[in-house]
């Protein structure tokens, strides 16, 4: 049983089923490892064990009385931007470092509906406002394939809690490439779903019309088995859409059942050469031809589509985002809830001192870049000419869309990048360039590994869908995944026993 840590979310389910082990022993097994190796890569912010075994034993007590729920005793564990019930809501920021929810995220109370157990929270670029996972008040993640290496951002610490074998699957949030960029660094895959598939109630807002909750595993599969409860209307989010309900797993397994020799046979996948200009690194866009190919070998057929420039497109997206994390951040006055400054002069004293103490320095930069778009003397120039912009970069994907089935691109322009960098902010933010259009269009997205650099560095290849898509996002890159073999290889941390 050394090896549980390695099995796939269906193996896990299926040896739930089977009685080849229990929620509480195959519980058990992850907490050892997330004590024994987490020193390592500090993908955790806050540890859940106790309750984590409580809920596995109770798990394993419906199980034995009939529950067919397939998900029930599987561990899994939530980005910290979600807000938990009794549990420490963080955000990665000393601003909400004393904050516990009184309540769940929508989300959160749907997988834990769905059985499954929650190992904790984890570690997040503060406010979701990074590519590396380097502003996290709780210090930086380290990648488990190479740990002088980031992990990505901001969903870094799910996705370095993942490839150290730390959790089969887990919770992240995508503004702008946060779940698939650190997927694509951490040899992962992660979807990020159509804007109002998945409820917003109870995750913390960075950034309200770009913001989307999605799942990241090792395989297609392991992320639609964890989507499928996390799916689906939700009154309390205005922005939740009513959509037929998809079931994500079974639509992967009757694709699979059908597929032959050529399993993508008239599917139409476009490539645009605004992914593949300058700034792609020579391995990245090796890796990803190369994934390209092997579609074709496959019957897909490749044609060439055009979309917006992915320079025009960052512009816009560093325009919008920080306008509304202006917003939305205004609610952190050290007034209701989370960091106080100490012994304050007066109220302007309370709330200048407070902000400026319990935000990092990312979070303030992008605060004041926002608040100056949206100034009365700019809001015209800058904040209107972006949304402007916006509805001609989802005229470019509809266009594009017309001739295509799905777009394929690199999910970042390079493989993770060293932790003693230091990347000034502007270079870090093109480590986003291919990925923001996305979500600027309210797209599904997914990402999947394609590959190693000669360093040993996962590279990812990015699926966009048309709204509503996931299942063919999910199917197409399972489909990949049954003729290749990069979605299992293992990290060195993940190798390691305990």
């Amino acid at each position: 049983m050394s090896e549980l840590h390695l099995l796939s979310t269906q193996q896990l389910v299926t040896g739930l089923q089977d009685k080849q082990f229990s929620s509480l022993e195959l519980t058990e097994h992850f907490i050892k490892r997330i004590d024994a190796l987490d020193s390592k890569i500090n993908s955790f912010i806050t540890h859940t064990s106790d309750t984590a075994r409580a809920q596995a034993q109770a798990a394993d007590e419906m199980r034995a009385q009939g529950d067919q729920r397939p998900l029930l005793g599987v561990p899994m564990a939530h980005k910290d931007i979600f807000c938990t019930q009794g549990v420490l809501t963080t955000c990665g920021s000393k601003m909400l470092h004393n904050f516990v929810s009184p309540y769940d995220a929508t989300i959160v109370t749907n997988i834990a509906k769905a059985g499954m157990i929650s190992l904790g929270k984890l570690n997040m670029d503060e406010f979701a406002m990074g590519s590396d996972n380097s502003s996290s008040y709780y210090g930086t993640v380290q990648n488990p394939w190479n740990l002088e290496r980031v992990p990505g951002g901001s969903s870094g610490g799910s996705a370095s809690a993942i490839a150290a074998g730390f959790v089969p699957v887990a919770t992240g949030s995508d503004t702008g490439g946060s779940i698939r960029q650190p997927a694509s660094f951490c040899g992962l895959t992660g979807i990020k779903p159509t804007y109002g598939r998945v409820s917003r109630f109870g995750m913390i807002a960075y950034a309200s019309s770009l913001d989307q909750a999605g799942s990241l595993g090792r395989s297609a599969k392991d992320c639609a088995y964890l989507l499928q409860p996390m799916v689906g209307h939700d009154p309390r989010d205005a922005t939740s859409i009513k959509h037929d309900m998809p079931d994500y797993v079974q639509d992967i397994n009757d694709a699979e059942a059908q597929a032959g020799d050529k399993p993508f046979a008239g599917l139409r996948i476009g490539v645009a050469k605004e992914y593949f200009g300058a700034g792609l690194d020579a391995e990245v866009d090796k890796l990803t031809r190369a994934a390209l190919q092997k579609y074709e070998e496959l019957g897909a057929t490749i044609v060439e589509v055009n979309i917006t420039d992915p320079e025009i497109t960052l512009a816009t997206y560093y325009m919008l985002a920080p306008a509304e994390a202006s917003s939305n951040l205004s609610r952190f006055d050290g007034v209701r809830f989370g960091y106080r400054c100490e012994n304050p002069k007066d109220l302007i004293d309370l709330y200048t001192r407070s902000r400026s103490e319990g935000f990092g320095p990312e979070v303030q930069r992008r605060i004041l870049m926002g608040t100056y778009a949206l100034s009365a003397g700019y809001f015209d120039a800058y904040y209107i000419k972006a949304q402007k912009v916006r509805r001609l970069i989802i005229k470019d994907f509809d266009d594009a869309f017309a001739n295509c089935d799905v777009i394929a691109s690199p999910t970042a322009p390079t493989a993770a990048y060293k932790l003693s960098e230091n990347l000034d902010p502007a270079t870090m933010y093109l480590g986003d360039v291919y990925t923001i259009g996305v979500n600027l269009a309210g797209l599904p997205a997914l990402s999947q590994p394609v590959g190693l650099t000669s360093e040993g560095l996962p590279v990812g290849l990015q699926l966009i869908g048309q709204h509503w898509q996931e299942s063919q996002l999910l199917t197409t890159a399972h489909l990949f995944q049954q003729h290749t073999d990069h979605h299992l290889q293992h990290s060195a941390i993940a190798k390691e026993t305990v």
